[in-house]
């Protein structure tokens, strides 16, 4: 009797004992996303850190109000009795539902970036952009990506014309004038 209380008062500790986290297993992909090479869930876990912590995940977040303000247009151009109905069925239930869709490319991003880099470089990564400096960088690529953009627009175009005009010049030393 008494060893029986020793066992069952172990296992009550036992049972209550915290428990250590585990990663939690990565959610299976939709079934109309490529397929991906297989990570392990601790790399997919630091995969889906990266995409958020490198802000990728708030590109995602813009696809559905687009989509949802697209169609509203679409319906009310022929139909503008329904625009108050249509907006609110959008806003209050159409938006929150589809609003959790955007984890699922936060989840295939991360599958795609375990994938192209080693454990170590997925750590390396998550590490710097936890710091001030890394903070710093996730903050100014949005505008800096647009300046980027706009600088490479005008680089194009004046790439373009110089390669015209050389491809010509160097057509009239063989005679011919395009």
């Amino acid at each position: 009797m008494k060893s029986t209380l020793i066992r069952m008062a172990a296992l009550a500790l036992i049972a209550a004992a915290p428990v250590p986290a585990f990663a939690q297993a990565q959610p299976k992909p939709p079934t109309f996303m490529p397929p991906q090479a297989a990570v392990t869930d601790a790399q997919f876990a630091m995969g889906r850190e990266l995409v958020i912590l490198s802000g990728l995940d708030k590109g995602f977040e813009g696809f559905i109000p687009g989509i949802l303000r697209e169609m509203q247009m679409n319906f009310t151009r022929t139909r503008p009795e329904i625009a108050a109905d249509l907006d609110k069925v959008l806003r209050e239930t159409i938006l929150p539902e589809f609003n959790k869709r955007t984890a699922e490319m936060v989840d295939q991003s991360a599958r795609i970036l375990a994938a192209a880099m080693t454990e170590q470089e997925l750590k390396e990564t998550v590490t710097f952009l936890k710091t001030t400096a890394g903070k710093k960088y996730v903050e100014t690529q949005p505008a800096s990506m647009n300046k980027i953009m706009q600088s490479m627009d005008s680089w194009n175009r004046d790439l373009s014309v110089t390669v015209v005009d050389r491809v010509r010049a160097e057509m009239k030393k063989k005679g011919h004038d395009l």
